[in-house]
């Protein structure tokens, strides 16, 4: 039985009487959203454009510096991409479990400069600490996020302030210790990352994966507590952002061949979060493409890499501001055309009434009438006395004379 009390959520049946098993079914958010599952041709339209810009700018670079796309140009530029696109992919995903992670630059820098310094002791014995720091990294603030329930923008933020302290221990450059060339195996490299971005892209497209993944999307006041299940989610998407931020590092150091500048990283932070809003992934969670994560990290490598062939100096900061701008259209878009039709309503079940007879629930009745009724209100004028009545004492005794 449900009371109508401050903060309590009300039932998932409507008054149309709509069973709460049908509205599982129908609802992309059965407790507070809209009638209707989101739409996803809004994501196709877009990456079919991003589709165009990529084979623009590619023919672009092709026409301007063919050897960058093939042998070792090639190698190079798709190692390129998927350093990029490892942190596109965290950003994507802390984006679309609406916990935003802004220190995935830094946490890649710092990862880049501990595997310059270790990495003569083997790819393995240098990565494997830098992972577990980076999850225990990603642990933390993910506590803090779920725990306190503060917002994850700035968490984040406050983690990559204290992972630029790290980076600014080095006052030079640090010269690559190991061998390891992900140049040899770049095409199986982006292989693997436009499977990852496809195969995540398609599974969030799906009612309950998507449903899952946007547990802590704030949809009334964004500092109430969104449930047990949504913590746990958002906590898995921050550990694995900073998991994934720190393979990007591993690629930005072996891949470049240079020494690791220690850089604050936060170039990165806005590169990698514009190329995921440029995928059409929605700032506000949830809602995202299927291809887009792949499109946009092969268009941001372009771009980078026709302005390097032209001589022009572009930097991170303009590109992923630049992106960043460009997303934030691209999340109105999303908002505005990807959520449920206008007029949705959810169907009742089949062989029912919608009532009744799909199962127990009815809707509320009339309210009851009170209980003792209201009297009458009764009139100021006294009743008239029908004993005093004329005709009573005039008016002839038909009786005496029948004694006559």
């Amino acid at each position: 039985m449900g009371y109508d009390e401050p903060g309590r959520e009300g039932s998932l049946e409507p008054s149309s009487g709509v069973p709460a098993s049908v509205l599982e079914n129908v609802f992309d958010d059965p407790a507070h959203g809209e009638p209707g599952r989101d739409r996803i041709a809004v994501h196709l339209l877009w990456e079919a454009l991003l589709l165009i810009a990529v084979g623009v700018v590619g023919y672009l670079l092709w026409r301007e510096s063919p050897e960058t796309l093939r042998g070792s140009g090639l190698r190079s530029l798709l190692v390129a991409a998927v350093t990029l696109g490892l942190l596109a992919l965290a950003a994507g995903l802390s984006l679309r479990t609406a916990v935003v992670n802004l220190a995935i630059g830094p946490v890649a820098v710092a990862a880049a400069l501990h595997v310059a310094e270790q990495g003569d002791r083997g790819v393995v014995n240098a990565v494997a600490p830098a992972a577990a720091v980076a999850a225990l990294g990603g642990l933390a603030l993910a506590l803090a996020v779920v725990v306190l329930h503060v917002p994850a923008w700035a968490a984040s933020l406050a983690g990559a302030a204290g992972v630029i302290v790290y980076i600014e221990q080095r006052s030079a450059p640090v010269l690559v210790q190991g061998e390891y060339d992900p140049n040899s195996g770049a095409t199986q490299l982006f292989a693997g990352f436009a499977a990852v971005a496809v195969l995540g892209g398609l599974l969030g497209a799906t009612r309950p994966v998507r449903r899952l993944i946007g547990r802590f999307r704030p949809v009334a006041d964004p500092a109430r507590r969104r449930g047990a299940v949504a913590a746990f989610v958002a906590a898995g998407a921050l550990i694995g952002s900073t998991v994934l931020a720190m393979l990007a590092g591993v690629l930005m150091a072996a891949g470049d061949g240079g020494p690791v500048a220690p850089t604050p990283g936060l170039d990165w932070t806005v590169l990698a979060v514009g190329a995921a809003l440029l995928a059409g992934t929605s700032g506000y969670g949830r809602r995202g493409g299927v291809f887009g994560t792949l499109l946009a990290v092969c268009l941001v490598t372009l771009v980078l890499t026709y302005a390097q062939a032209r001589g022009w100096t572009v930097s991170r900061w303009a590109v992923g501001g630049a992106a960043l701008g460009i997303g934030l259209v691209v999340t109105r878009l999303v908002e505005a055309y990807g959520r449920p039709a206008a007029g949705s309503t959810a169907e009742p079940a089949p062989g029912g009434d919608g009532r009744i007879s799909t199962g127990w629930t009815m809707t509320r009745s009339d309210p009851a009438d009170t209980w003792p009724p209201t009297l009458p209100t009764q009139t100021t004028e006294s009743p008239a006395d029908p004993w005093s009545s004329p005709q009573w004492d005039t008016g002839p005794r038909r009786w005496d004379d029948g004694g006559r």
